[in-house]
């Protein structure tokens, strides 16, 4: 049996894909006040490389990465009142934090506490689709880090655009 589609049914077709590709795109929360993202080395093991990271807080979280792929380093500035938008890592992130304070939401958090570091601190993000936020909320104050990315796609990004969870007011 052969379908055929009609020049009408093609448009409405076509008009409700390019809705949806607008929608995700308008669901999208890109950054704001970042002055400089430098990305300052990629590299790609050259043994197989297994990584675990074992988290001693509350929830006691462990972060298993077989066979790693690309490593990405990046020095990050975020200007007063700047924000990272919502996203997610292809794998595990440890964030250092040189100067100013980052503050960290969990979008599956439902009542959107954050988690402050200050300069000196260092925490780890489990990547691996965990949807979450950094805000510089110093109305003063660059925050700088310096983040190392883990398991990022050959040649692929290292961050991952997402849609606000809606567990924030921001």
């Amino acid at each position: 049996m052969k379908t055929t589609i009609t020049k009408k049914r093609l448009a409405i077709l076509l008009t409700v894909i390019g809705l949806c590709g607008l929608a995700g795109a308008a669901l999208a929360t890109p950054a704001a006040g970042i002055i400089s993202g430098t990305v300052l080395a990629r590299a790609a093991f050259a043994d197989r490389v297994d990584l675990k990271f074992k988290i001693k807080g509350d929830d006691k979280e462990a972060i298993n990465v077989r066979d790693a792929r690309d490593t990405v380093m990046q020095q990050i500035v975020m200007g007063p009142g700047g924000s990272t938008g919502w996203h997610s890592h292809p794998g595990p992130v440890v964030v250092l934090v040189k100067a100013g304070e980052l503050t960290l939401y969990s979008g599956d958090d439902p009542t959107c506490t954050g988690h402050t570091y200050s300069a000196g601190q260092a925490f780890i993000d489990s990547g691996q689709g965990h949807v979450h936020i950094g805000r510089n909320q110093s109305l003063s104050q660059n925050a700088e880090l310096w983040v190392t990315y883990f398991d990022v796609p050959p040649g692929g990004p290292f961050r991952i655009d997402a849609a606000a969870p809606g567990n924030c007011g921001f």
